[in-house]
């Protein structure tokens, strides 16, 4: 059927593209997972930032990440999901939840952290860096009014990781930062019922709200995305030292910490690059430190890239192995050896997967069961298998 005159027009055309994006961004709710209906205005959504500055003239410095955007009345920062309003600095995604799922807690990946245990996983919209890479740019490069989300305050979302048998929640998807204050009461609220609280992070974040986090949460995984400045200015739109700040303060503050590494092809897969990475973990953070590399497949803006040859990645491995750190993972290759965790004294495996799946723990209160060498992470309610 031919289409009508109007049919044809600029803003009917633009109209069905708002449609069609409206309908086709939608929130990844796992099976079972029932939440709250939508929310009716976006006004419960909307608390005071707990991390800026007022200025002159109805203007605030943001103090949330190293950007320390200064923002007009009526305006928002890079991240897109914090307004100023008259001089009063909102977040727009309190318990705007627009993703959730069920995941077993390999996936974040944490290795070390209640091994074989779920994950009740949630996300808000927005991100501070804008990453070439993102595999959940739907939701990490809009602004919260593009994409549909549920109310889950904090209370809720406790209920709902109780009730589904999760260990932990976990904060990921998109960037926890940008939802830092909700995360710092759903951490509350989960505690209060018996579960713990992880946060999965590009780790571009000032020392102040990283303090808060570190007080709250059980585990925070930093996504290292290069070891180089030329890297993170060119495909992330971010700076490298902060996040090496801000993984040396996690380390420092106690809080269980690992690193995860995407090797993307002739980026960041130097030899050097490698090297030079495993010798600042070791100096800085110490050879226990879980350290995941893991498999690019070509995503969002870097779709001319092939996905990342298995030998890269091993290679990868052998060279921070060869450096002195104890646990060194290859991710994103489903049944690889090196996703199981070996105890570095005996050589043997204490904890094994396939994929994100436990098949076997052989750790004794977090000593290697064969030779009683302590194995570094968080091992309460690990799953017996």
């Amino acid at each position: 059927m031919p289409k009508k005159p109007e049919d044809r027009s600029p803003a009917f055309a633009a109209l069905k593209r708002r449609q069609f994006l409206q309908a086709a961004v939608l929130p990844c709710f796992a099976p079972g997972v029932a939440l709250a209906a939508p929310a009716a205005a976006d006004a419960q959504f909307t608390v005071e930032a707990k991390f800026y500055e007022k200025l002159p003239y109805k203007k605030i410095k943001c103090k949330l990440c190293p950007r320390e955007c200064v923002i007009d009345d009526r305006e928002r920062g890079y991240c897109g999901v914090r307004e100023n309003h008259g001089g009063t600095y909102y977040s727009l995604v309190y318990s705007r939840v627009c993703s959730a799922n069920i995941d077993p807690i390999e996936k974040k990946p944490l290795f070390h952290f209640a091994p074989g245990t779920m994950a009740f996983s949630v996300a808000t919209a927005g991100c501070n860096v804008n990453c070439k890479m993102c595999q959940n740019w739907e939701i990490s490069q809009v602004r919260p009014e593009q994409v549909r989300a549920d109310y889950v305050p904090p209370a809720k979302l406790a209920g709902l990781a109780s009730g589904n048998h999760c260990y932990s929640i976990a904060y990921t998807y998109s960037e926890p930062v940008v939802f830092c204050e909700y995360v710092l009461d759903a951490a509350a609220a989960g505690h209060a019922a018996g579960i713990k609280s992880v946060v999965i992070s590009g780790g571009y974040i000032q020392r102040e709200p990283l303090m808060e986090l570190c007080r709250r949460v059980d585990a925070i995984k930093v996504d290292l995305k290069a070891f180089s400045e030329k890297f993170y200015k060119e495909v992330v739109n971010g700076e490298l030292k902060p996040v090496l700040e801000t993984i040396a303060a996690i380390r420092k503050q106690g809080v269980w910490n690992e690193i995860v590494y995407l090797v993307i092809p002739t980026l960041n897969d130097s030899d050097q690059e490698f090297r030079a990475l495993a010798r600042w973990i070791k100096t800085e953070i110490g050879p226990d430190a879980p350290l995941h590399f893991s498999r690019f497949h070509p995503e969002y803006l870097l779709k001319n890239l092939p996905s990342t040859p298995v030998e890269t990645l091993e290679r990868a491995k052998a060279i921070c192995d060869a450096e002195g750190l104890n646990y060194v993972y290859v991710g994103n290759v489903p049944g690889h050896p090196a996703e199981s965790t070996r105890c570095p004294k005996c050589r043997r495996v204490v904890v094994e997967r396939a994929g994100f799946t436990v098949r076997a723990i052989n750790l004794d209160n977090g000593k290697c069961r064969f030779c009683h060498n302590t194995i570094p992470g968080v091992w309460e309610g690990a799953l017996h298998v």
